[in-house]
């Protein structure tokens, strides 16, 4: 039997795992996503598309990028209109 690796309490991860995670949004990807960091632990999480946080992955990462450039280049040009 395998056994999984044990994460390493601190005392910032006790916190969140008492009280919970603090986000402070990092990064606004356009209006309705944003990504977040907890301010205790660092745990870095992103929403979907339905709105629910998932952690933040470097696929969701580039993806998030990509859907930021596209977002910034559509209000350019509907704001010169």
């Amino acid at each position: 039997m395998k056994s999984s690796p044990k994460k390493h309490l601190s005392l910032s991860n006790l916190v969140c795992v008492a009280f919970g995670h603090d986000y402070i949004i990092t990064r606004k990807v356009t209006n309705h996503i944003n990504e977040y960091k907890c301010s205790h632990c660092g745990r870095e999480v992103a929403e979907n598309d339905t709105g629910h946080l998932e952690i933040l992955t470097q696929k969701l990462k580039n993806t998030n990028s990509c859907l930021a450039t596209f977002f910034q280049k559509k209000n350019r040009k509907i704001s010169t209109l």
